[in-house]
């Protein structure tokens, strides 16, 4: 039986190729907020959620993280890497001289900066729950107007693509996350995501903390922070390790940081990302084990089932 997976959609949305990718044979369920996509995988209407969590460009989805520190208690099971193409779409017709408004996720928007800058400085820029919301507007809007999406919500809603590959730099990459009530089994290529805070404000807090990483050789992929929402001047910092939080050593590594913070939690450790490593996205009880003999199945169609939030 195919499971169940949340992504933010609906159909047409760069979250739906992700989810696609990561999961060919699965149920797909769209949502259409981040927060959306957690509340169905906590209250049993998903089995699993894809939600982007980090663009090349832009940086960090900041909805996401902010729900991994404030509100959810589900884990990272797995990431995944999507090349981003974005085009600019119309209805069938217009041209470029009669846009007077754009629509497209924030996210697309500012992906996109310099090209409507410099292409539609006098367009409207209207922000959208999602590309394939922002086509359907486009679609449905009463003035010439255009939207930034993909190929598949071109397709979907019958629209023309004006511009190709509108986006600022390239490659433009997004990292997407599968969130589930449990992360994954070590592999022996893992990573493990946290965050942590401190309720005093002194020189050498933040060091302490990172050097507990160094002293036991451990990586950090990525080191940032987030206003805690609590004061202004006091922040969440989080943190990319290499390894497993079940690894004996970082074991006892993030025992010593918890213990030097006031807030400390781990949103989950799961297999890193290698382009071309397909089982990475086979299904669980997931990627085949090392000397199994078995191999990916082909991809199939899409499932979808209609979802709300």
């Amino acid at each position: 039986m195919a499971r169940k997976l949340a992504y933010l959609g609906p159909p047409g949305t760069f979250s739906e190729e992700a989810a696609l990718k990561y999961d060919d044979k699965a149920e797909l369920v769209p949502f259409y907020s981040v927060p959306a996509v957690a509340a169905a995988v906590e209250t049993g209407l998903a089995e699993q959620g894809v939600v982007a969590i980090e663009n090349s460009l832009e940086g960090s989805v900041t909805d996401t993280l902010d729900l991994l520190i404030h509100e959810s208690k589900l884990l990272i099971r797995r990431e995944l890497v999507l090349p981003i193409e974005h085009h600019l779409l119309v209805k069938p017709g217009t041209t470029a001289l009669q846009i007077e408004a754009v629509f497209s996720h924030p996210q697309a928007l500012a992906q996109c900066r310099r090209f409507l800058e410099r292409c539609f400085p006098k367009a409207q820029v209207v922000a959208a729950l999602s590309t394939t919301a922002a086509v359907e507007q486009m679609m449905s809007s009463p003035t010439p107007a255009a939207a930034i999406g993909n190929q598949r919500a071109a397709e979907i809603y019958g629209s023309e693509i004006l511009a190709r590959n509108i986006q600022d730099r390239s490659p433009n990459l997004t990292r997407f996350v599968v969130l589930a009530r449990q992360d994954h089994p070590p592999t022996g290529r893992d990573k493990t995501s946290l965050c942590f805070s401190f309720d005093e404000d002194r020189p050498g807090l933040l060091h302490d903390v990172l050097k507990e990483f160094a002293d036991c050789h451990i990586n950090l992929a990525k080191v940032e922070s987030r206003p805690s929402k609590e004061s202004l001047g006091k922040y969440v910092f989080l943190v990319d390790l290499e390894g497993h939080r079940k690894d004996p050593v970082i074991s006892r590594v993030l025992s010593r940081v918890k213990a030097k913070t006031s807030l400390f939690k781990v949103f989950g450790s799961y297999p890193r990302y290698e382009e071309g490593a397909e089982a990475v996205f086979l299904p669980t009880n997931e990627a085949t084990s090392p000397g199994s003999g078995q191999t990916p199945k082909k991809k199939t169609g899409r499932r979808h089932k209609p979802g709300g939030a």
